[in-house]
């Protein structure tokens, strides 16, 4: 990939350089709850507005139905934008219309506009080729430079990330630049042992990269709602905790896979229990038992990882060389849920492993816990793109960046 510092070096004064973002932040009504993935742009911008670009950026925000939704504005994205940057930064409600070609119009060397959410246009997401395609001709009248920077999107083939860039001079922002750099770290030549955390919700959104990884990893630690179908598949009953019964082949598949590579896997050894699944507004005491992750009552749904299995996990990391997490042990949002992610943060924090945090819910539950960031190796902001790469997987974004 053409880098931005290339570009740079070429000169971008007076020029119009399109950033595709990501902007997709989490929201409670017109409140951000974790800036992080806007914070990530923020020297990509710096650089090209010091050298006098007018920049424009785009993203998308959450899943509209290729249509104008007021839930789904980056209005307020924009407006938090401006603050960090520590200068206004204009905002267009639309893509491709009229207040967009004013913006631009408006626009003076090292200014920045934000137009509005990408996937306002069916053409954005469109799975027709030449939808796409017209949509992404719109967006590249709007651009002289196009630089990608929207690492959380690169998995997708939508117009801005694969279409646009082939249609302008293209590079590769510092954000994008710096993640694939860590994911190399973690696909070549490793530095073992090499340990891979994984939670979250559901066991099918991880079965590509346990696949891969069980070539590559030496030890595998499950939490959150997964574990439940690999306890089920070990023979276990989970109660009414999460679970895919469709999955528990899978689960079996890659025990026995992992037993004959080598592979540690490892499960929970005690769970907290509860009959209710917690309020997470208003954080109400959710009063959990603590059970063997092998005696879970029948009434009773499994919510976090018990202290046993936080001094296990913690245990595991600490000889670690490389780690890379990706999903929350239990549901973090509520206190009494938080232990088992907050052991593993601190276990990561407390490493002088080379340590990854994937994305998503993981790098909300670092920050959210409050844990600083630079204890950290790297905290990406692409969870689905990071997983996907790991995967082994041609990600759309990385390839048109490439070409």
């Amino acid at each position: 990939m053409k880098t931005i510092d290339e570009l740079l070096r070429q000169g971008v004064d007076g020029k119009r350089v399109f950033v595709r973002a990501d902007l997709n932040v989490p929201m409670e009504g017109t409140t951000i709850t974790d800036d992080g993935r806007i914070r990530a742009v923020l020297p990509t911008l710096k650089a090209l507005t010091g050298a006098g670009a007018k920049v424009i950026v785009a993203s998308h925000l959450g899943r509209p139905k290729g249509a104008p939704d007021p839930a789904f504005t980056l209005r307020f994205a924009a407006s938090r934008l401006g603050e960090l940057l520590g200068r206004p930064v204009s905002f267009a409600g639309d893509t491709i219309g009229s207040e967009a070609h004013s913006a631009l119009a408006n626009l003076e060397a090292g200014q920045v506009a934000v137009l509005e959410n990408l996937r306002f246009n069916a053409g954005e997401t469109s799975k027709d080729d030449a939808e796409r395609a017209e949509f992404a001709a719109r967006l590249a009248a709007l651009a002289d430079v196009y630089v990608g920077d929207g690492f959380g999107a690169v998995h997708r083939k939508h117009a801005s990330v694969y279409d646009l860039p082939r249609l302008v001079p293209s590079y590769a922002g510092y954000l994008i630049s710096s993640e694939v750099a860590v994911l190399k770290k973690l696909t070549e030549d490793v530095q073992r042992p090499y340990v891979v955390v994984l939670g979250g919700a559901k066991v099918s959104d991880k079965l590509g990269v346990i696949d891969h990884l069980l070539e590559k990893a030496d030890r595998i630690l499950i939490g959150g709602g997964m574990a439940y179908t690999f306890l089920k598949a070990k023979g276990h009953e989970v109660g009414i905790s999460l679970l895919q019964e469709d999955q528990v082949p899978a689960c079996l598949e890659y025990l026995a896979r992992a037993e004959k590579k080598g592979v540690e896997f490892v499960l929970p050894v005690d769970v907290l229990v509860s009959a209710d699944f917690p309020d997470l507004k208003t954080k109400a005491p959710a009063n959990p038992t603590t059970v063997p992750a092998t005696e879970i009552p029948a009434d009773q749904e499994g919510l976090d990882i018990g202290p046993q299995t936080r001094q296990l996990y913690a245990s595991k990391l600490a000889d670690a060389a490389t780690v890379f997490w990706n999903g929350p042990m239990g549901v973090f949002e509520h206190p009494d849920y938080a232990e088992g992610t907050k052991a593993v943060a601190q276990a990561l924090a407390d490493s002088p492993a080379f340590s990854v945090v994937g994305g998503g819910d993981s790098a909300a539950a670092v920050r959210t816990l409050g844990f600083d960031e630079n204890a950290f190796g790297h905290i990406s902001t692409g969870g689905g793109a990071s997983l996907e790469y790991l995967e082994g997987k041609t990600l759309p974004g990385l390839a048109a960046l490439e070409d």
